[in-house]
């Protein structure tokens, strides 16, 4: 089963990198597709989503394997 984690690989939260990762796809096409989505709704959308998902979503590192 496929969870939704925060990565490692940040630029701010790691929180695009980790949907990159769950969705499959390049991290660089969900950043840029969430800045997109910021511009247009007029930034403030944008930030809000990323701050509940930054406190929602676990860190990768919180895993334990076993």
């Amino acid at each position: 089963m496929k969870k939704l984690y925060r990565s490692k690989d940040v630029m701010i939260g790691g929180v695009c990198a980790g949907i990159a990762q769950y969705l499959g796809i390049d991290k660089t096409v969900v950043r840029v597709g969430y800045a997109m989505l910021t511009l247009v709704t007029g930034g403030v959308l944008g930030i809000l989503a990323y701050i509940v998902c930054m406190f929602i979503m676990p860190v990768d590192d919180d895993i334990i394997d076993g």
